[in-house]
């Protein structure tokens, strides 16, 4: 795509930007995350407190870190204008070798340049074994025709 996807949402460029934004999480790359972010963002992760690129940054370095093995897959929930609701499912390895798989909804409101300035994100981490894995792909973007959350029964 040669042309950014802006507000206001319809059904087809919701569904473009939620895919977007699972990708540029799949690199793993904190500044490349960070360049779809307003400058002034406002995040809450969790319980963090997040504003701006450079804490956007700083914080996905420190995640990346200690998540590795970083899997994700986001499926839209509900759009308007200029929110986007999302859900996901990550899977990822602690540095004891222990598998967990986080869930949660995201809340994005987006400025007129189509870039968010504010996220709220709920998660929640559950331990999983190896074998319960369902995030098996290459690191890097999903492939195309790997199972929704909704397929998977997530």
């Amino acid at each position: 795509m040669n042309h950014p996807v802006l507000p206001p949402f319809t059904l087809e460029t919701a569904t473009q930007k939620v895919r977007m934004a699972e990708d540029a999480w799949n690199s793993r790359d904190p500044s490349k995350v960070a360049q779809t972010y307003s400058v002034d963002t406002r995040w809450r992760n969790r319980t963090e407190f997040i504003n701006g690129r450079a804490q956007i940054e700083a914080f996905l370095t420190r995640k990346w870190l200690y998540e590795r093995e970083y899997r994700l897959t986001k499926e839209l929930w509900a759009y308007g204008e200029f929110r986007i609701a999302v859900r996901f499912a990550y899977e990822w390895l602690d540095p004891d070798g222990q598998w967990m798989r986080s869930y949660g909804n995201e809340n994005w409101e987006f400025d007129h340049d189509g870039l968010i300035k504010l996220r709220i994100a709920s998660i929640n981490d559950l331990k999983i074994n190896s074998s319960q894995r369902l995030f098996h792909w290459t690191l890097g973007r999903r492939p195309d025709d790997t199972s929704s959350l909704t397929a998977l029964g997530l």
